[in-house]
């Protein structure tokens, strides 16, 4: 292994990629798919920023999640392709503060987002008759205002603290972004009560989150089975679906590394499920919600 220099400020992150052939294999395919994300999640808000047709509630939400996508991916993939390509893997301390409170800020809004929208499948499908008074405008408005505050202030709470600890040994954190539970390992001081707040921060933005979701889909598919119209059911399945698909793939890989024990779980496995909330679910969000939604379909043809 490269021996970098640990007398800098600077931390030295290991990346992703293995040596030449499957490193170009691998950094050729993310580098793919971030350009499909970028172009995916662009289109997604122009099509629902002029077309009529969809300024409705959902869609409002659906904007928002691609414009989150958009910057979550922006903040991890643009970094990992340059140290590749440059072969230059350091990064300033005050830049792993600000790529770090990028990606819990994003994270954090993303998951109460998420949350938001499955509240809004829930009011359309079960009181259909209350939908625009329960999801007026200034209630789309609260809810996403609300993610993108809260998420900031947690985030904003985490890298103040990751930045104030004493890193008295190796800055080389082991993977391919400022991650804070790969950070905190570098540091020489006792922990243990910053990872409790870590655990509690994750099951406030993605335990907590994830049942009320797992609620308002219980009640929706109720509704559902109880439907009289063959196509409504249809209609009901395939949205819900698609949402939920979208759920399992932020969050389930998004929690085992945030609640999971250290000790059950290793650095390699930490990178590849990171690569599932970080990278993948950008892009298949918009594949997720475009093909399956007609409205979408019918406004893009």
């Amino acid at each position: 292994m490269k021996n970098y220099n640990q007398t800098s400020t600077d931390f030295i992150l290991l990346g992703l990629f293995p040596p030449p052939r499957i490193g170009l294999f691998l950094f050729i395919l993310i580098v793919f798919i971030f350009l499909m994300a970028l172009i995916g999640n662009l289109s997604m808000i122009l099509l629902i920023f002029l077309d009529t047709h969809l300024h409705k509630p959902m869609y409002f939400l659906l904007s928002q999640l691609s414009l989150i996508d958009l910057n979550y991916i922006s903040t991890i993939v643009p970094k990992m392709a340059s140290d590749f390509l440059y072969g230059n893997k350091s990064i300033s301390f005050i830049g792993c503060g600000i790529q770090s409170f990028f990606f819990l800020a994003l994270g954090g809004a993303e998951a109460l987002l998420l949350a938001s929208m499955a509240y809004d499948r829930y009011i359309a499908i079960c009181f259909p008759l209350h939908y625009l008074i329960r999801m007026s405008k200034r209630v789309c408005v609260l809810m996403i205002t609300g993610s993108w505050i809260i998420g900031s202030i947690n985030a904003c709470a985490h890298t103040v603290y990751i930045l104030h600890i004493p890193y008295c040994r190796s800055r080389t954190i082991n993977h391919f972004f400022c991650d804070v539970p790969a950070m905190v390992t570098l540091a020489c001081m006792d922990t243990w009560v910053y990872e409790g707040t870590v655990f509690l921060s994750t099951a406030i933005f993605l335990v907590f989150p994830f049942i009320g979701i797992a609620c308002s889909y219980g009640q929706v598919l109720l509704a559902v089975y109880r439907m009289h119209s063959a196509e409504g059911r249809k209609k009901a399945y395939v949205t819900c679906s698609s949402h939920l698909t979208v759920v399992t793939f932020y969050y389930v890989p998004f929690v085992y590394n945030y609640l999971c024990p250290r000790s059950l779980r290793s650095p390699t496995e930490d990178k590849v499920l990171a690569v599932f909330y970080t990278i993948l679910t950008p892009m298949l969000n918009r594949i997720i919600c475009s093909l399956r939604n007609k409205e979408v379909l019918g406004a893009l043809i």
